[in-house]
């Protein structure tokens, strides 16, 4: 069991840092910003502070328990708390934290995502731009979990986007998602007219499709 343990955290970080390169590639956050991280049972495997991902090793990745306290690695990010945050919910098994240049600028001028596009259902619904509190605070930690609630993703005005995932390819995929819906909406917003949106309704529906697919029912 412990050893079987020891093997999942191993492969937890380099699936870390195969996930933090690819948000420089996929644009999603520049430099050393941001932060992922994944659950095995008690323990969290998170990108430390202030390296840069293309030097980042799996050795590198710090390792904490469910309180936060340090089991191996480096210091771990500074957004832990908002990470330990997530993890409250036993459902939640990766942390995708992106400063993503479209759902970053939209967060300085609007208080929710609408529903632009029906792939919205994948992160619950319309998206929440939760307040502006500092970077790294448990402010930020309790605004980024009151607007995530029913969603599996959340914008921080002013600073970036978190999505969650049950793995992290789940909460990686929720944040191209993201940044995409937040990309459409620009751009349709800029022709001069304001953006069709699609109904809570229709929103439910497919949201219950999605479900019913999960569960191996009829989509």
């Amino acid at each position: 069991m412990v050893e079987a343990k020891r093997d999942a955290l191993e492969a937890a970080t380099e699936e870390v840092v195969a996930f933090a390169r690819r948000m420089i590639v996929d644009g999603l956050s520049t430099g050393t910003s941001g932060n992922i991280s994944v659950r095995v049972e008690d323990r969290i495997a998170i990108t430390p502070a202030s390296m840069s991902y293309e030097e980042m090793e799996p050795e590198d990745v710090c390792v904490v328990d469910s309180e936060g306290r340090a089991v191996s690695g480096g210091s771990p990010s500074s957004e832990l708390q908002m990470h330990l945050t997530a993890y409250r919910d036993d459902r939640v098994g990766a942390v995708v934290h992106t400063h993503p240049m479209y759902t970053t600028a939209l967060s300085t001028v609007i208080d929710e995502l609408p529903a632009i596009h029906y792939v919205i259902a994948r992160l619950g619904g319309p998206v929440r731009v939760a307040p502006y509190a500092t970077p790294g605070s448990l402010e930020l930690a309790r605004r980024f979990e009151a607007g995530l609630e029913g969603r599996t993703g959340v914008i921080l005005a002013n600073h970036g986007a978190v999505t969650v995932g049950g793995s992290l390819q789940e909460a990686y995929a929720r944040s191209v998602t993201l940044e995409w819906l937040a990309q459409l909406y620009f751009t349709a917003s800029v022709l001069g007219r304001r953006p069709a949106i699609v109904s809570a309704e229709q929103v439910n529906e497919l949201m219950q499709r999605l479900e019913r697919r999960k569960g191996g029912g009829a989509a």
